[in-house]
């Protein structure tokens, strides 16, 4: 490396090595940023599969003492890199079982998002910042059952734009 520095420096004196740093360095931080989150939910392979035949988002219908789940909207239009903020509510002196938690992707075949998402699982629901999604509309189903058993289910889509 040394002899290389030395070349440089010698090939019409000392005042080219330290204008090359400098253009080099002007280059690095004037380049934008690329937007990349921490986390990433959903590959770009996994959103290209094709979608279930008759999968549609539900919510829960009648009524039932399972514990609830709802996500907290992100806002419009939603943009990768985003936070994905879903509540747990448990009723009847119960709790929340997280060990139950399991979030799906729904598409042929389906993915289980689970592991990706594990460690932001907490009684009151999955907190997790900075998640990467490809642009598309995104079928995702939640589970969870309380500390009785109950179960509770959901899913929805997040339509992430470009």
């Amino acid at each position: 490396m040394n002899l290389v520095v030395r070349e440089i420096s010698t090939i019409g004196g000392s005042g080219y090595w330290p204008g090359l740093v400098l253009a080099c360095l002007a280059i690095a931080v004037s380049a934008p940023p690329k937007l990349y989150a921490s986390h990433v939910l959903i590959t770009d392979e996994e959103a290209s599969r094709p979608p279930q035949k008759g999968a549609t988002a539900m919510d829960r219908r009648g009524i039932t003492r399972g514990p609830r789940i709802e996500l907290v909207p992100e806002g419009d239009p939603v943009r990768s890199p985003m936070h994905l903020h879903l509540k747990f509510e448990a009723f009847g002196g119960s709790k929340i079982d997280t060990d139950s938690v399991k979030v799906t992707y729904i598409k042929n075949p389906i993915v289980d998002l689970t592991p990706r998402l594990k460690e932001f699982v907490q009684p009151t629901g999955i907190d997790m910042p900075d998640v990467q999604l490809p642009a598309g509309d995104h079928l995702i189903r939640v589970d969870v059952k309380d500390s009785d058993g109950r179960p509770g289910i959901t899913s929805f889509i997040l339509k992430v734009e470009p």
